[in-house]
């Protein structure tokens, strides 16, 4: 069995978020433009492959792909003749995450990024080996069918097959990095067991999805002017809103508002409902396989016990919050109010003759009002995008690290906070400030570990590089200082 516990050379990644090929729409070209082949970045992959591999100087590069590689939740391709039921719900907003339909999804994925994975094939044959952190976007990794079709696609021989590994959410390496892609820690995106990630969903087995892939799924699939790689493109105010509707889907989905409220309902009903399911256990292989999980992340199943005590709270056991979050506290805050309006106005009308368009005075009178709650409202996600020190310093202490490298956030970070140093090698994904495509956000980045000073035998050194589509490196900022300087 290949030996995973030591590393000279590490190179890790995040947030790809691999998706299938988007038709150009012959009516709107800009539905899902990020989507498309022209911003497939297999090429890039391919050469920062190379790259690394030439940093090493032929040493042995372990590889860690830290989640969200592949983005399940944005696959909306059907089968042709599908050998299971598929429902309207998923003709609409894409297959669920049983098993056969995960498979089939991942399949069209690899279809479509033939070079990627051509590239990654030439890098384990030469020696290197790589490992699958899973993320939230890419749960459906838990399937072992999944996993395996990933080998049988990448066609290596069997002792390259075994310098592939998977692991369920984190990993250590060398001894002195931890590895997680930072899910866990988002109430709104983690999984709620990693370690029995399976539910019962109407007699059918499914991988259990959290509050953000749910939302990605039933509304960001059905909204193909935002962008699900950008904060910016979904979580803006009032007036941003009806600004982006009029510029760019008034043609486009005049019934924007009826596509957004039974999607966020359905969100919200999915989600809650989802967290109420019991995950499938099996009392007689528990210790199984917390075991197998210990030794696929090169850890203890004493550390996989304490880091899971590190999870967050799941939102979804708070509707409210996440019913603010979807905008349906103002939705019904209108239609309560609206219907109260109407039955005073008909009880009024009993007594005096009055026109129905009387009602519109006190509708306006309390637009104000809606507007200054509306304002009150702050969007809770952004806040648990970055980890807290509290957190970073007990991650070192159950794992016996002094690094910890995150995903997840699309941000890139390289920080020393006590004594763990802290560092984000960003998104790769196609992540845009505009409906066109047109001004790209952050940089294709990566992890980079190496020894040090000292030599093998002295601790190693890491450092976040900026990677650049001619093949160059650029070292990221380091401090926040140097991070404003880099953007002035």
């Amino acid at each position: 069995m290949k030996d995973f516990s030591k590393a000279r050379y590490t190179a890790i990644i995040s947030d790809l978020h691999l998706c299938e090929a988007e038709p150009v729409h012959p009516r709107f070209p800009l539905w899902k433009k990020y989507k498309t082949r022209e911003f497939f970045f297999d090429r890039t992959f391919s050469d920062f492959l190379r790259h690394i591999n030439d940093m090493s100087e032929g040493a042995e590069v372990e590889l860690i792909l830290n989640g969200d590689i592949f983005d399940f939740d944005s696959v909306l391709a059907l089968p042709d003749e599908p050998p299971y039921r598929v429902s309207w719900l998923e003709t609409r907003r894409g297959l669920h995450s049983e098993e056969e339909k995960s498979v089939f999804k991942l399949a069209r994925v690899l279809d479509d990024h033939a070079e990627w994975m051509s590239a990654l094939r030439w890098f384990i044959q030469c020696g290197h080996r790589v490992v699958f952190v899973i993320g939230n976007h890419d749960l459906e990794l838990h399937w072992p069918s999944a996993q395996a079709l990933i080998l049988e696609r990448l066609q290596l021989s069997e002792p390259y097959r075994e310098n592939v590994r998977f692991c369920e959410w984190f990993y250590i390496s060398n001894g002195d990095t931890f590895v997680e892609h930072g899910n866990q820690l988002d109430p709104y995106c983690l999984c709620l067991d990693p370690i029995n990630p399976f539910v019962l969903q109407y007699n059918k087995l499914e991988i259990r999805l959290p509050f953000g892939n749910i939302a990605s799924r039933y509304m960001i699939n059905g909204m193909g002017f935002f962008n699900p790689h950008a904060d910016t493109n979904y979580i803006m105010s009032v007036t941003e809103y009806l600004n982006f509707f009029i510029k760019y889907m008034a043609r486009a989905q005049p019934l924007l508002i009826w596509t957004w409220f039974w999607g966020a309902f359905l969100t919200l009903t999915r989600s809650v409902s989802d967290t109420l399911l019991p995950a499938i256990r099996d009392p007689l292989r528990t210790e199984d396989r917390i075991e197998d999980i210990a030794r696929k992340s090169n850890g203890t199943t004493r550390m996989v016990r304490e880091l899971r005590e590190l999870f967050a709270h799941p939102a979804t056991q708070r509707p409210v919050i996440v019913a603010r979050e979807l905008w349906l506290d103002r939705a019904f805050l209108i239609l309560i109010g609206l219907l109260a309006l109407f039955q005073i106005f008909l009880m009024i009308k009993q007594v005096y003759e009055l026109s129905f368009f009387w009602m519109f005075i006190p509708v306006l009178l309390l637009v104000p009002f809606f507007l200054f709650y509306s304002r009150t409202i702050k969007s809770n996600v952004t806040q648990f995008k970055e980890p807290q020190d509290d957190i970073l310093a007990m991650t070192g202490a159950i794992t016996k690290t002094n690094r910890v490298v995150y995903g997840h956030t699309h941000i890139i970070r390289h920080e020393v906070i006590g004594a763990i140093e802290h560092l984000n090698p960003g998104s790769w994904s196609p992540a845009f400030l505009d409906v066109e495509c047109t001004k790209p956000i952050g940089h294709k980045a990566f992890v980079w570990i190496q020894p040090g000073a000292e030599g093998a035998e002295g601790p190693r050194e890491s450092r976040v590089f900026h990677f650049t589509e001619r093949g160059n490196t650029q070292a990221a900022p380091q401090s926040m200082d140097e991070r404003r300087k880099a953007r002035a």
